[in-house]
């Protein structure tokens, strides 16, 4: 689990570890996530991958490609087989086609990072080999921190309301590590 210390990272780590999955958590002392060594070393022994990585110093448009790449050489290297990353809504379709960032009224102050989030989905697509089965999951919205868990989830559009507690985004991390019905694509969750 890359960026086991955020509240993605600790929800995901805590879902892996009550289904009974031996689980490396790691984080930022732990190795860079844009270094494929340190990825391998780190992901050496396990089956699948989690990443959910953030550098607040780091330009978004730099960092995310450079964590897909890193990941996209590191995890095969190790011998991992499947990666879920955790993304962003913003560059993700509404019902209405358009991406969630380009609608009326969306915030535009952070615009520099959906991009940088985006641009690390399309390096992603560009560098993973076909030995790596990889999905792109985001919150079809954004996170309800402080809300109680609904307990279930659905495959859902971008849309601005939508909202999911890190619990229930964690199990949809996992179910797509165990079973994975998502591949080689990007796509939102909410709660249900």
């Amino acid at each position: 689990m890359f960026g086991a210390g955020g509240r993605v990272g600790r929800a995901a780590v805590a879902e892996a570890r009550r289904r009974g999955h031996e689980v490396t958590a790691a984080g930022r002392a732990d190795g860079e996530v844009t270094d494929p060594a340190a990825v391998a070393r780190l992901a050496a022994g396990h089956d699948a991958a989690i990443v959910a990585v953030y550098d607040p110093g780091a330009r978004p448009g730099e960092f995310f490609p450079a964590v897909a790449r890193a990941v996209a050489q590191g995890l095969p290297a190790a011998g991992v087989k499947r990666l879920v990353s955790v993304g962003l809504a913003s560059v993700l379709p509404t019902a209405a086609g358009d991406l969630l960032m380009d609608t009326p009224g969306y915030p535009q102050e952070w615009r520099e990072f959906y991009a940088g989030h985006g641009a690390g989905t399309d390096a992603l697509r560009a560098a993973a080999p076909d030995a790596l089965d990889w999905v792109v999951l985001s919150p079809a919205g954004d996170f309800d921190h402080d809300g109680e868990p609904a307990g279930g989830y659905a495959v859902a559009p971008a849309a601005a309301g939508s909202r999911i507690t890190p619990a229930d985004f964690a199990r949809a991390l996992l179910d797509e590590i165990e079973v994975p019905a998502l591949h080689r694509t990007h796509a939102g969750v909410a709660a249900v």
